[in-house]
């Protein structure tokens, strides 16, 4: 079967690597020189160049360029793993058996744009990884895999990031052989029991210290590496938080929200929040003050 690639982040790394491991027959692979929007960019050209596969860089993945090199790599299946753009529909009709598509989300639950980073902010407790055959409608194609994903309240951004690339993995090599012997099945889901989550902004990754402290914490490890972090503002300038732990307020119930209760070091620091404190155990460099008001 042969085998279109389309990717640009660590994830397609590996899954494209898996794929040539396990000997599948990938004729070509688009991928993108760099990108604004991707905090996990990665170039597949490299992997390309080693394992001797056409590849090309693509802006527009519907233009004429990108199209004729589709054309010429003739392939079956195309998938596409880690591209944060819609295709349109005379791209996906390309290959023989459509292109498959992943999102790292219980579908058709949670659809839509940030899944890694709702999941944790929003504090749930299991999400997917889930394959399915893409259309023009976002992440709302016929479900050929899934695998429910436990998420452990120690879980930061790229703890989770990593069980689904493993779950990920695995998968594809369970669907790749079943389109190769004719046996793949499809399950339609249920668009109207769904939701779609929105676009995070800048103002989603800034901390307000009136927030519970499980909110704070919940924040701070969905926006960790790999991704750009959460921040809070001081003297103008934004700090931002990778780790932090929940502690009792035990003696501080009656101190007001955003109050520095002890420094630590300028990466180590005890802020109070809505009802706990809140200990922040990694960051950019804060150089405040205790007492002072955040």
């Amino acid at each position: 079967m042969r085998i279109l690639f389309i990717g640009c982040i660590e994830s397609s790394y590996d899954q494209l690597q898996l794929l040539i491991d396990g000997k599948k027959d990938v004729v070509g692979v688009i991928t993108k020189e760099k990108s604004k929007i991707n905090s996990d960019f990665c170039d597949l050209s490299s992997i390309c160049k080693k394992n001797h596969i056409p590849f090309i860089y693509s802006d527009n993945i519907a233009d004429e360029r990108t199209t004729e090199f589709i054309k010429s790599c003739n392939p079956d299946i195309g998938y596409c793993f880690g591209w944060s753009w819609l295709i349109p529909g005379r791209v996906l009709k390309m290959p023989k058996k459509g292109i498959i598509g992943n999102h790292p989300a219980e579908l058709p639950y949670n659809r839509g744009r940030h899944p890694i980073v709702w999941a944790l902010a929003l504090g749930l407790e299991r999400t997917a990884a889930t394959f399915f055959v893409m259309n023009e409608e976002a992440d709302a194609g016929d479900i050929i895999s899934q695998e429910i994903i436990p998420i452990n309240r120690t879980d930061y951004a790229r703890d989770l990031y990593n069980k689904i690339n493993e779950s990920e993995c695995r998968q594809i090599l369970e669907f790749t052989e079943k389109f190769e012997n004719g046996t793949i099945e499809y399950i339609h889901p249920d668009l109207q029991s769904g939701n779609v989550w929105r676009k995070r902004g800048v103002k989603d990754g800034l901390i307000d210290w009136r927030m519970s402290a499980e909110a704070i914490y919940n924040l701070i490890r969905a926006l960790s590496e790999p991704y750009v972090g959460a921040g809070f503002l001081h003297r103008e300038k934004e700090i931002k938080v990778w780790r932090s732990e929940i502690m009792p307020a035990k003696g501080y119930c009656n101190v007001e929200p955003g109050k520095v209760i002890r420094i630590n070091s300028a990466k180590d620091f005890i802020v109070k929040t809505y009802d706990d404190l809140i200990h922040i155990t990694e960051c950019a460099g804060f150089y405040g003050v205790e007492g002072e008001y955040l």
